[in-house]
């Protein structure tokens, strides 16, 4: 058996810095409590967030939706640049977004931040932006916890993730069961990648030696700048339109992981199909960049980015002009993608159908993209 070191082995010495966890807590705290409404109790620092649900007696049938998500490897990015205050607006775009397209409002969200070394100023940051975008959403940041994982992940490393709790009537829920064939299928513009795929985006870099501080005059800023480029947060204009009389909205997509068609197909129901138009819009330069970078084949590229569309809203004919209008006066570039039809039940590579384990309707993408 080794000899201790002199003085013992202390927390301090297996890499633990609990006084720097403190400092970051005091580093957050007022850009937390600015985000609590009336209806959150006690403080930060609690051991639970405490939230009145008074407000569920105005509702007939109440139901809460919950999300939970991170931002995959954007952190990488965040990282290399050292600049951490706006993958908060990438993780609360994840989270309180997918609550957002069945309708509900967000209520309350926490969130989890693991680093190999608690550095009080870059996890004030990051909670900074995840305050700020909450802020934005109405969306009460009521919890965190900031754990050090010294020989789990490295001194400069970290990753976030968060969850979400909204509510929303029972008759006013979003999705599969109100769409019907003839609806439109309209588009919300991205911001940009948002916070999907850049597994694949930094390996493109990678292969082709192309530095974050490289200047790339079609996106008037650095790599580096693009790739960091918050997630647009779509929740109070969605929950705007989808309130606002004669909308009629039947249904939201929100466009993450796995891109448009995929995700689209998840709030159809069997029996019907969304033909979607590739040349409905233009594909902003940042997913051109990649293609052109690495060779990626335009299926993988649909497959895998949003290639400029970040949410998808499904409404009823007669209610079109009205939504794009609303959703242009709050600041949401909006356009027309396609139509909701009779499912033939036809087959091939353009067809997108039964993604992420829902048995549903199909998506077929036709023609080809403009760039």
């Amino acid at each position: 058996m080794g000899d201790a070191p002199a003085g013992g082995v202390t927390y301090a010495a297996a890499g633990v810095d609990t006084e720097a966890g403190d400092r970051a807590v005091e580093l957050m705290k007022d850009a937390v409590r600015a985000t609590h409404g009336p209806a959150v109790l006690g403080g930060v620092g609690g051991f639970a967030g405490l939230f009145d649900l008074s407000l569920v007696a105005r509702y007939r049938h109440p139901l809460l939706a919950t999300s939970t998500d991170g931002v995959g490897t954007k952190v990488a990015i965040a990282q290399a640049m050292d600049v951490h205050d706006t993958i908060g607006f990438d993780l609360v775009g994840m989270v309180v977004d997918d609550i957002v397209v069945v309708g509900a409002e967000p209520l309350f969200m926490t969130d989890y931040i693991a680093t190999g070394r608690v550095v009080p100023e870059r996890m004030a940051a990051v909670v900074r932006g995840i305050a700020a975008a909450c802020s934005e959403t109405g969306t009460a940041l009521v919890g965190g916890e900031t754990a050090e994982h010294p020989g789990l992940l490295g001194p400069d490393e970290y990753d976030v993730a968060g969850a979400a709790t909204g509510i929303v009537e029972a008759d006013d829920v979003l999705g599969p069961e109100r769409v019907r064939e003839g609806d439109v299928v309209l588009a919300m513009a991205s911001s940009g990648l948002h916070s999907n795929g850049y597994s694949l985006v930094r390996r493109v870099l990678e292969v082709s030696g192309w530095g974050l501080e490289r200047e790339v005059a079609e996106l008037g800023r650095t790599v580096g700048e693009e790739l960091l480029e918050p997630t647009r947060l779509y929740t109070r204009p969605c929950l705007e339109l989808a309130r606002a009389e004669g909308a009629a909205v039947h249904a939201y997509s929100h466009v993450t992981g796995g891109g448009l068609a995929a995700n689209l197909a998840r709030v159809l129901p069997t029996g019907l199909v969304a033909e979607v138009d590739r040349a409905a819009w233009t594909v902003p330069p940042v997913f051109e960049m990649v293609r052109r970078l690495g060779g990626v084949p335009w299926e993988d590229l649909e497959r895998t980015l949003n290639l400029g569309v970040g949410m998808v809203a499904v409404v009823a004919p007669e209610a079109v002009d009205r939504a794009l209008v609303a959703l242009g006066e709050r600041g949401v570039p909006a356009w027309v993608l396609g139509t909701v039809q009779a499912d033939d039940g036809a087959q091939g590579p353009d067809v997108v159908r039964g993604t992420k384990g829902v048995d549903g309707g199909a998506v077929r993408m036709r023609g080809a993209y403009r760039v």
